[in-house]
């Protein structure tokens, strides 16, 4: 599928900080204060700025509040309600820290919840689509929730943590390549059951427009094997592989923002390979696969 930045931008810095946010709420770290108000800050800008990014990837953004009314039948209305719902419990929380000094626990836990059910929401959205193989598997949001888990224990430098989490993901983000290389092979669709017409072996005999069309420019994207192996390696390195390193080394503040810095540029090469590789099962009928 095409990689549009508005959508990478938005599945990265979102989930990196409703990630954060979970661990707040956890009481990790337990700050108040001004301490506080500067991590709610960042998960604020992080979890708000990746939200406001996936507008731009719609078609008419001025009826985006219209998606709140279908959370009976669409992830992307449900990611909605749960990101509204867990920045607003986190915004009471993160007042309690700031102005009282006071930790609410069980609104922190609460809040933690929300955000976390918001990273498996923004994870299912992709996840049921039966249409596109390479997402359609339970390790979709195994992997966005272990990064997001990952990514705010290293935000919230809780070291002992992001060690083991980021190198689980760095498992789970081998195992998504891996599975999903073979996904639309074992999905049974070619061009016969994308046309209907399976009656023996077919070919294109040529386009079916003479031009490029919307579904041509969301739905594929063809990126060559040699170039995704090493952007896979360079994600896999820079995600999870050199802010362990980093973290291990001793402790200073400017290994630890390179950790965080690694991580970030890791984690959106990794969803750009995400949405790039997707082969959509539309492709068969313009005789892109």
């Amino acid at each position: 599928m095409h990689p549009a930045k508005s959508v990478i931008a938005f599945t990265t810095l979102s989930g990196l900080g409703f990630g954060l946010l979970i661990w707040l709420g956890l009481g990790a770290p337990a700050v108040t204060g001004r301490s506080a108000f500067a991590f709610f800050t960042i998960a604020y800008l992080l979890a708000t700025g990746g939200l406001i990014a996936s507008a731009f990837h719609l078609g008419h953004p001025e009826r985006g509040l219209k998606a709140f009314t279908q959370w009976r039948t669409s992830w992307l209305s449900r990611e909605g309600w749960a990101a509204l719902l867990a920045l607003g419990v986190m915004a009471a929380y993160g007042a309690g820290l700031v102005f009282l000094d006071t930790r609410w626990a069980l609104l922190g836990w609460l809040g933690a919840g929300l955000s976390l059910g918001t990273v498996v929401t923004t994870a299912m959205i992709y996840t049921q689509l039966k249409s596109v193989p390479r997402w359609h598997m339970a390790l979709t949001p195994a992997l966005f929730l272990c990064l997001s888990l990952a990514g705010g224990a290293l935000l919230a430098g809780q070291t002992r943590w992001a060690v083991p989490l980021l190198i689980l993901a760095g498992g789970l983000q081998i195992a998504h390549w891996r599975r999903g290389d073979g996904a639309l092979a074992r999905s049974g669709t070619t061009l016969a059951t994308a046309t209907g017409l399976t009656g023996g072996s077919l070919r294109a005999f040529e386009p079916p427009h003479t031009g490029p069309n919307y579904l041509l420019r969301e739905m594929v994207h063809v990126v060559g094997r040699r170039h995704a192996t090493k952007l896979r390696v360079i994600a896999l390195a820079l995600m999870s592989v050199v802010p362990v390193v980093l973290l291990l080394a001793p402790f200073s503040h400017a290994l630890a923002a390179l950790a965080v810095l690694s991580h970030l540029t890791g984690v959106l090469t990794a969803r750009w390979l995400f949405f790039a590789e997707a082969e959509h099962v539309v492709g068969f009928y313009y005789g892109a696969r």
